[in-house]
């Protein structure tokens, strides 16, 4: 295996180049994602700019014919050890087309040890998302899964190779928890205090912070692609055919098929699970803060973006005694995007990130 692949683009598909546009502020963030990859930049006018890349890949066949059509298409791909690979949302299109299982560089949210081709997939998809550095030493954060509780899984091996890769890549990278993300992108009017849970497609990561300070975080080994397997399970599909089910607008609230039933029915077990772990930690953990005020507890992330996520959420929660008075249960306004815009508002903050250039 080669970290640094021989690489084909399609006609839409240009090589890697300095960032075009409006002038973009020092600091990155880059939430490092199961299921999606996903990078935020400010401009000097305080807008947002949030690029989105399916983080996912599918082997084809090489020969003349796929070589052009693919170009003709616009569709990036990658020539790796002979193989050719389709990266990002057209994986995920042929994979539905061709009844086939997308390959995922990363699983239970972090790098595959699976995937032999992994890194340099990985490498490239961050690459072709973040661009070339605006300033020497610019500064990115990325998002990192905490310690699972129900999973024996240490995430040492995935942070350093991230922070190895975005060092190659020119950055000063530095690594944030991904439910630290969510509270600082959602809980500033609160004063950073509050819980904050991504729900991604590997793992739900949550985050207890107070006053900024995470008390206590801790991920659970069931995402997204949790309820994808399970629903593909029963249903004898493929997982790559339950998630286009699940992204095609489900609404948990009124269910109308036997696959939506299913979909339904394992939403509902993955936020029982997660709800009541949060209660047994909070029971449990020393040392937790005193919250003079009831707080918030902010859900996001691809997995929350189910027509009546939060509904079930609030429906769930109101069967347990629950040991902190809450004061509001919602979902980010942008749940998708929310950890890249948290990421980001600590690169901005780090004093050393260079201000201008």
């Amino acid at each position: 295996m080669t970290d640094k692949p021989s690489i084909d683009f399609g006609s839409a598909a240009a090589p890697r180049a300095a960032a075009s546009g409006p002038k973009l502020r020092p600091g990155k963030g880059l939430d490092v994602g199961t299921a999606n990859l996903l990078s935020a930049v400010q401009d000097y006018q305080d807008n947002v700019i949030i690029k989105v890349q399916r983080n996912a890949f599918i082997d084809i066949e090489q020969n003349d014919f796929t070589r052009n059509m693919l170009t003709k298409m616009g569709v990036q791909y990658v020539i790796l050890n002979n193989k050719m690979i389709v990266i990002g949302d057209p994986a995920f299109d042929l994979a539905n087309i061709y009844n086939r299982e997308t390959r995922r560089p990363m699983a239970d949210g972090m790098l595959s040890p699976k995937e032999a081709d992994a890194l340099p997939i990985e490498k490239l998809l961050i690459d072709r998302l973040l661009g070339p550095p605006v300033v020497q030493n610019e500064v990115v954060y990325y998002s990192v899964p905490a310690d699972p509780i129900d999973f024996e899984m240490n995430v040492v091996y995935h942070k350093g190779i991230f922070n190895d890769l975005l060092r190659k890549l020119g950055y000063q990278a530095k690594d944030i928890l991904e439910g630290h993300c969510i509270v600082f992108s959602e809980l500033d009017e609160d004063d950073f205090t509050g819980i904050g849970i991504s729900c991604g497609g590997g793992m739900f990561n949550i985050c207890v912070s107070y006053k900024t300070l995470p008390a206590l975080s801790f991920a659970t080994a069931r995402g997204g692609d949790w309820i994808d397997r399970n629903v593909a399970k029963v249903l004898g599909i493929k997982a790559s055919r339950a998630t286009a089910l699940k992204e095609k607008g489900v609404d948990l609230r009124n269910p109308r098929t036997r696959e939506e039933q299913a979909i339904d029915l394992y939403y509902r077990e993955l936020i029982r699970y997660t709800l009541s772990e949060i209660k047994t930690r909070f029971e449990t953990s020393e040392n937790m803060p005193q919250f003079p005020e009831p707080i918030d507890i902010v859900f996001a992330g691809g997995t929350s973006k189910i027509g009546g996520f939060i509904d079930v959420v609030r429906d769930e929660f109101s069967r347990m005694q629950f040991p902190i008075p809450i004061k509001e249960i919602r979902r980010a306004d942008d749940p998708l995007t929310s950890c890249a815009r948290g990421a980001l508002v600590a690169a901005a903050a780090d004093p050393e990130n260079p201000e201008d250039y």
